[in-house]
């Protein structure tokens, strides 16, 4: 993916500190917790409740379909009786370009919005919710676009029609700048008002979460504003917290780890992946303008090119990682603070955890991508602190009920087993098939194994099952008899003192040209 950009960690953080204001001294006076969200609907303090999940959804109309808006016409009657939505990342495909965001946002979202019914007239950086839409940040959200790229794409388009060879990269006239989009649409965008607005706007819109702290008050219909890139609230007595796993993704420990055998391994996959995209692009370049089935096959084509530079993107992360490249310890640790924190309050009885980046997943492109692995390990580091910690953490009470992934263009539900860590016997939930091309499980199948070193440089190393996919929904078939099941989820939380959440996936499934409808078995989690 040389043509995108993805900015490096310690951009990503600086930036997007400075579009809140993180820490300005009239935050800090008034002793506001920047990451706390506090969600004013009159139903907070229900323990019995729904909401639902979507991810990797912004990819607007596909040549012959919209998967994200028939997911959006089918989620719309959940919202009678549903109170939120989590959405898991890449909001906006392919580098979240604020000009894309009314064709791959607003229009099939209209629903949510206020004003809707008027999408045209609703600017991508005023948005106001009157169904809660809370989302994380994904890796597309963050990407760049050089211009002289995005001007040839643009100003060669209406000649590739013509000639019917549209393999249209899905991108707009700019990049995200550093996730500068992403922010202004959804966070708290403070950067730039005056002292005087600030203060205004910190006694119109924060409010006290308990007699110390303050935190941002999301009002549907009045005002919808995330606090920060990553964030928690409290719902039912569930604490819900949201990351940017965009910045603890980096596989650079994990490269140098490997060796020099492991970099020469890298670099042969690399070649081996140029040389199927090169035999994808010589196929899909040749004019099509008879072929009746030419624009199912050129979106099939752009979704291959797509899933290729994205695993060429990951290796070339690994091949030039700096083993003393920062990753977002503060955020880390904020977790892991937040999480024994709610560990030890009485009126807390679960916990949600939802980010991009999957931890454990058997998607084809990204079980065994380095980024997967390191989002892992640095889970584990967090989990594992929280576990000593809090002594109440066991194999029957994890330090986590449930998390929440996009990223893998599917819906996935596994279940880890014996890790040798604290996310031992926890619950994983990928929901990422809500609108972008989908992909399939990989040829190894549902079983995820680790290898672990010995406890000394002699040992043997230990080979071990670490997770079990449950479930997998994804493309199958080939060429024309190819199934597309695009889906989304809804989680439905019980009252109790150990809560029980029953998940019930939707398809919404693409055939032959014609749409399937249906909810798949609830899966019942204690």
């Amino acid at each position: 993916m040389a043509s995108i950009l993805d900015p490096p960690i310690p951009a990503k953080v600086a930036k997007m500190k400075e579009r809140v204001c993180w820490q300005h001294p009239a935050v800090v006076a008034r002793h506001i917790d920047q990451t706390r969200l506090i969600l004013e609907d009159g139903h907070a303090q229900d323990e019995e409740f729904s909401f639902l999940v979507i991810g990797d959804s912004g990819s607007g109309p596909h040549p012959d379909h919209h998967p994200q808006r028939r997911l959006a016409e089918q989620m719309l009657p959940h919202l009678e009786d549903c109170r939120f939505l989590l959405h898991t990342g890449d909001v906006v495909y392919q580098v979240g370009s604020s000009e894309q965001y009314p064709d791959n946002f607003i229009k099939p979202y209209r629903e949510w919005l206020v004003g809707g019914d008027h999408p045209h007239q609703i600017a991508f950086d005023e948005m106001l919710f009157q169904f809660p839409f809370l989302a994380v940040p994904g890796n597309h959200d963050y990407y760049n676009l050089p211009r002289v790229y995005s001007a040839l794409v643009q100003l060669t388009k209406p000649i590739r029609k013509l000639l019917g060879i549209d393999l249209n990269p899905n991108v707009g006239w700019h990049g995200s700048g550093i996730g500068d989009a992403y922010a202004r649409a959804f966070l708290d965008y403070l950067q730039g008002i005056s002292a005087e607005q600030l203060e205004s706007h910190l006694n119109d819109h924060y409010g006290p979460w308990n007699s110390m702290t303050q935190g941002l008050r999301y009002q549907p219909s009045g005002f919808t504003r995330l606090p920060n890139r990553y964030y928690t609230f409290r719902y039912g007595g569930i604490d819900f917290f949201a990351l940017d796993s965009s910045t603890f993704n980096d596989p650079s420990l994990l490269a140098h780890r490997g060796g020099a055998g492991h970099r020469q391994w890298l670099a042969n996959q690399k070649k081996a992946i140029q040389q199927e995209r090169k035999a994808v692009l010589e196929v899909a370049l040749h004019p099509h303008l008879h072929d009746p089935q030419a624009a199912e096959k050129l979106d099939d084509w752009q979704a291959k090119v797509e899933q290729l530079d994205e695993m060429l993107l990951d290796i070339d992360k690994q091949l030039k990682a700096n083993p003393t490249a920062l990753i977002d310890t503060e955020q880390l640790l904020w977790l892991k603070e937040q999480l024994i924190a709610s560990w030890h309050d009485p009126a807390v009885r679960g916990r949600i955890v939802y980010f991009h980046h999957p931890p454990y997943v058997t998607e084809a492109s990204k079980w065994n991508q380095g980024q997967t692995h390191a989002v892992r390990q640095h889970l584990r580091w967090v989990l594992d602190q929280v576990a000593v910690a809090v002594p109440a953490i066991s194999r029957d009470n994890p330090p986590v009920n449930l998390v929440l992934n996009g990223h893998a263009h599917c819906f996935e539900y596994l279940k880890t087993l014996d890790t040798g860590h604290a996310d031992s016997h926890m619950n994983w939930v990928i929901c990422g098939g809500s609108g972008l091309s989908l992909r399939r499980q990989r040829a190894e199948g549902a079983m995820l194994y680790e290898t672990f070193p010995g406890p000394t440089p002699e040992a043997p190393a230990d080979f071990r099952l670490v997770a079990k996919s449950q479930l997998f929904v994804g493309r199958t078939g080939e060429k024309s008899d190819r199934r597309r099941p695009y889906s989304f989820l809804r989680v439905d939380v019980q009252a109790g003192e150990a809560p029980k959440f029953v998940l019930t996936p939707h398809v919404s499934e693409r055939y032959h040209q014609t749409w399937q409808d249906y909810a798949l078995d609830p899966l019942v989690l204690d």
